[in-house]
This record gives C-alpha cells, structure tokens and sequence, in this order.
C-alpha cells in the first residue's frame, strides 16, 4: 500500500501542522544545494523563482528557447480562489468541496483542502507582480463563473490569464537569473532521470540545437513538464507537449498514477480535416454568456439564425436546471457527443454544437460581451471565418487536461526520494475530472507555497553523498539515452513519425476517449502493441544526431507515447466504473449518467514499472472523513 505521508490532525489544520513541524534548512547552507527544475511553465516557473528567492542554487530546463514560451501561456479563463470578493456565499470549504465532487470523488482529501488553502494567497501574490486581473468599476478584482460552482470565483485577465500569470513568474524568474541564483538552460530536452543509492541526483539532457547529450547534478530534481495529452495526436496542448521526462521517470522507479484520467473539453473549434496537427481551445468561460444548444430534430440544416426558438434544444439547460450551462466539463463533453450521437449536431461534419451569445448581446450590449471576451472572439473568427456576434460558434469537445500523472504523496515526492512532481505533471489534485480554472491555481500552489516546505524537509533530512557527473550511473544513463537516439535513426523505415502518431491517436480517441468499453480497450491495447512493433521496424528518422533535429525530437516522443497509450487502456481497462472523465459504457445509469463504484475502486491505482518491461498495479486507498460519497449530481 502506498503512503501518502498525509499529516493527522483535523483537516483544517493539516498544513498548518505540517508546516509547524516540517524540518528547515539554514538560509546558509541552502547555498550549498542545487535543485534541477524541469519545465518553465507556471508550475516550474514560480518553482524555480521561489527556491532561487530563498536562497537555493537553480537549474532550470526548458525545451522552447525562452521559459515565457511554456505552454501554460495558452490558458485562457482564469483561477479559481476562495477570496468571496463577490459576497456570494464563497468559502476555502466551498471551493475543497467542489473540487473533490468536480473529480468524483477520486482524490486525496489532504491535498485537495491544502489547494484551496493557498489559493488565496496565489491571487495575492499575482498581484503584487502586477499580473492585470479584471476589475470591477470600483477598483475590486472581478470574478466571473465556472463549471461545477454555484458561485463566482474566478480571476481572471480577459482571455489571457494563464499568459499574464506566466508573465508574472517569468519576471521574478529573470531576476533570479540576473542576480546568478537561476542557471537558465532554454532548448533542452530531459531524456533520462540518474538516480544514486536509490535517490534522484541528476538528469540527462540533449541540446535541442547542437544534439549534444549533457549531464546535470543536484540534490533534488523537480519534474514540472504538464501533461500528456498529445497522446492523442490533436488536442488543445501546444505541439512540442510532450511525457517524455515524466515517462523516462517512470523507467527509473517512478510509479505512473491513474494515467486513464483524461479530461475532454467541451468548448473547443472542432476538427476540419485531416491537416491539422492540433485542435484549439474556447476558454469555459464563455459559458458564462453563451448557451449551448443543438436543432431538436435530426438532419434539420437550416442556418442557425433560421431555426426558431421552438426548434432548438438547450439540452444542458433542459438536463440540469440547477447548473445549466455551467455543468463541469466531462458531463457537457458527454452530453455534446450524445446529441451528435443522435444525428442533430451541426456544421458540415456534423460533429459540432453551437454556443450562442445572441440572447447575451441583447441583455447586455456587444460592448460588454467584447470587453469580456473580445480577444476569443478575434481568434475564433480568423480561425473559422465567421464572426461570433453575428452567428453562434460551433464548438465540439477535444482532448484538453490529464488528471492523471507520476504518483505522489502529500510533500510531491514521488516513488523515488528525491523525485519531487509538480502541477499537471502529478496526479495529486483533480481526481477523475478537473474543474476549469484549477490548473493554474495547482501549478502555482505547488510552485509558490508548497515544495518551499516539502523540499527543506527532504533536503534537511536526508544524507546527500558528494557526487558529481562523472559517477558510473551518469555514464550508463548517457549510454542508454544515446543507444535510444542510434536505434531510431537506424531503422530508416518508409512511414514517417508523424504518420505512426495519427495512427496512435486514432485509436485512443476512438477506444480510450470520451466513451469506453471492454472489448474496445482490450482492442486499443493490442492495436497499439502491433503498431508500437511496426514503429520500431519502420519508423524513418532522417537527419543526424549532432545538431537540430526537430524529427528525432519527435520521433523520441511519440515512442514514448505508445507505451504510454498501452498504459491508459489497460488502466482503464482494469477500473469497472465510471467515474468523471473515465465512463465506462457499461457503468452507467439509466439517464446516461456516470455510475461509480465506490466498493471496489476508491482507490487511486498507481503503476510500477519493471525491468524486464512489465506494470504492476498498486494502490493507495482514498478515505474520506470530510466529505460523504454521493451519486454527483448537477441536476
């Protein structure tokens, strides 16, 4: 059984008593360590900052060629926090208790509470950079809503807020960088973690640009590097998103904690052909105005503007009049697809519904509406060509967010002492389903105000040999990090990378996507094995090692990524219920809702890797104290 080194005591006051007895690190002697930081995101970003402010020596590694290029910069809607600026009734018990229903009840208590603690402190900190919240005539922040909530909690920056958040970071990065506390290493890619008598001391990177490999020694290294949805070849993730460094973690002892958590967002500009390499994102906050809705009957392909108020089914309204549009993601995605299912979705490929700000215009004036998401509307309309004032978007869901990740317990340490995961690239938070707006308050709730303490007392607690990079287990990480590089330019196959991951993400979009069955699973794990065997005989890789190799870079990655597809059907393949984002055509209620099993699965199921290539699955049981069971329900 797993230990989640959960503190005792009520609660409320866990992280206080954790803090209260947590060990400590002379200022002094943080000088004499040096923490590596993988990922520049806002996760990594605040990481890096905040240890460098306190006084320790920062590496940090980033793929693109600034850290302000993280995809963190993408999200849009805004960050959930406590802070009942609106008098709605909002509270930190409030906002605990809409995450753990939001994820279905899927996640560790502990954790869940301590977000919501410190969330408050995010917006405070955030402001003190100058990070340019929205704000009320009056001076205050405004708020605005999102799905699974009844009250509105969310700041936000128009529809940039993950961009100036990031901003935030990235400036008290670069004074660290500028006062020589932060070593800055931009186009690098982590292809091997090195651990030492059982600990994690160093990395293994390649140079993105020279193809040179190089070794990096800490004390401690922090995995920051988001998530993995790009397994499935389109989805709202920036392109070079990837899980190679969480994966080669894992490889090293690492365990890989519910990997068939996948959020699908339901307001994304559907797909158009077969050209796309990625999907794009509508931020949830447009729920907040427009309404969705699809013609009542099948086949009814009459121009939107056209189609009375009678003809149109507001289904989420009809659905659940409690919650409305406003539903959490997975329950919207599953009801898009249900509609489409039936033959009313909209668009040339009949793979769209629309969300309509019509009767918001009306009520509140284009000028509000375009102050509110003016910039959305810009980039829906040069995407598609068609102007949002005027005509409802199409929308359709996507791949988005990956609950799941590398196991942790509640310092972020994961299997391997030393190990420390942080924000999307750990499973610890969201259980089955995030609500919107929390990935940012997690990554800088990691970032800022929690692995100050959890990593002063690893740090402070645990004997650090001297070594250096010229210890045998740097050599044989090195060695098998470029035995791997000569393997795939070797094959020099007839099909190219990109071919193989369109393939990959075929079958996980159709077999471990937004609906799944037992015979679909099963069929999604031995079409993956089959093509990971193919990949490996015919994959073409051209172009060297020693200098920019943007193929190889990929060709790395999506390797990786079908192991990890085989992973995230047989995981959920093994969980007989439906739960959040993972539904199990089998598990559910008559109405088409998610049926869980609370007997057999309250658990969270992590995954050990072997040396000779198999999974074991462990778990670690989820108890609750705080919080009863009950059927979710937004109805």
């Amino acid at each position: 059984m797993l230990d989640s080194k959960t503190p005792a005591g009520p609660l409320k006051e866990k992280w206080d008593n954790y803090k209260n007895s947590c060990k400590l690190v002379n200022p002094a002697n943080k000088r004499k360590h040096t923490v590596l930081v993988v990922g520049t995101g806002l996760a990594g970003g605040s990481a890096a900052a905040t240890l460098a402010e306190l006084g320790y020596n920062v590496k940090s590694f980033c793929i693109q060629d600034s850290p302000r290029r993280a995809h963190s910069i993408a999200a849009q809607g805004g960050i959930n926090a406590a802070k009942n600026y609106p008098n709605d009734g909002d509270t930190v018990w409030r906002l605990f208790y809409d995450t753990i229903k939001g994820g279905d009840y899927r996640s560790r208590e502990a954790n869940v509470y301590r977000l919501a603690q410190v969330a408050n402190n995010i917006i405070d900190q955030a402001v003190a950079q100058g990070v340019p919240f929205a704000r009320e005539y009056g001076g205050l922040l405004d708020n605005r809503s999102f799905g699974g909530a009844q009250v509105s909690r969310t700041f936000y920056a128009r529809g940039q807020t993950g961009q100036q958040l990031l901003l935030g970071a990235y400036q008290a990065m670069s004074r660290q960088i500028g006062a020589g506390n932060i070593e800055m290493f931009a186009r690098q890619e982590m292809l091997d973690l090195v651990t030492i008598n059982g600990k994690a001391r160093g990395i293994i990177t390649r140079n993105l640009v020279t193809g040179e490999i190089e070794r990096h020694v800490g004390d401690a290294v922090l995995l920051c590097t988001g998530g993995y949805g790009n397994v499935y070849y389109l989805s709202t993730n920036a392109k070079n998103s990837n899980v190679t460094a969480a994966w080669r973690a894992h490889k090293r002892g690492a365990y890989f904690a519910n990997p068939c958590y996948t959020q699908i967002h339901p307001t994304c500009i559907p797909v158009s052909g077969d050209y796309q390499s990625k999907l794009t994102l509508m931020s949830e906050s447009l729920r907040n105005d427009g309404r969705v809705w699809v013609p009542k009957d099948p086949g009814d392909t009459r121009s939107p503007r056209d189609i009375p108020e009678d003809d149109r089914d507001y289904y989420l309204e009809r659905r659940y009049p409690s919650f409305g549009n406003l539903v959490p993601r997975d329950v919207a995605s599953r009801n898009a697809k249900s509609v489409t299912d039936e033959g009313r979705g909209v668009g040339e490929t009949k793979l769209a519904v629309y969300l309509d700000f019509a009767d918001a215009i009306r009520r509140l004036g284009k000028d509000t509406i375009e102050a509110r998401y003016g910039n959305l509307f810009e980039m829906y309309e040069r995407i598609t060509g068609e102007n949002p004032y005027e005509m409802p978007m199409r929308i359709f869901p996507a791949v988005h967010y990956t609950m799941g990740g590398l196991w942790v317990d509640y310092e972020l340490q994961s299997s391997v002492p030393g190990l420390f995961v942080l924000g999307e690239a750990n499973f610890s938070d969201h259980g089955a389903n995030r609500l919107g707006a929390s990935a940012l308050m997690q990554g800088l709730s990691d970032g800022y105000f929690v692995i100050p303490y959890t990593l002063g007392n690893y740090i402070a607690g645990t004997e650090m040999d001297a070594v250096g990079t010229d210890h045998p287990a740097f050599a044989e990480a090195e060695d098998a990090s470029t035995s791997r590089i000569d393997q795939l330019l070797s094959v020099q196959g007839d099909k190219t990378v990109v071919e193989f991951h369109r393939e990959l993400g075929k079958i996980m979009w159709d077999e471990v996507g937004m609906s799944r069955t037992k015979e679909g699973l099963q069929r999604a794990i031995d079409q993956i094995s089959a093509l990971r065997d193919e990949f490996w005989q015919n994959v073409r890789v051209p172009g060297e090692p020693t200098h920019h190799n943007k193929y190889l870079e990929f060709a790395g990655r999506v390797a990786d990524f079908l192991e990890l597809g085989e992973l995230m059907a047989r995981d959920a393949l093994e969980r007989e219920e439906s739960c959040g984002g993972h539904f199990r055509e089998e598990y559910q209620s008559p109405e088409g809702e998610a049926m869980r099993n609370d007997e057999d699965f309250t658990h969270v199921a992590a995954w050990e890797h072997r040396e000779d290539g198999s999974k074991v699955r462990h778990t670690e049981d989820l108890e609750f104290e705080n919080v009863q069971l009950t059927t979710r329900s937004y109805k």
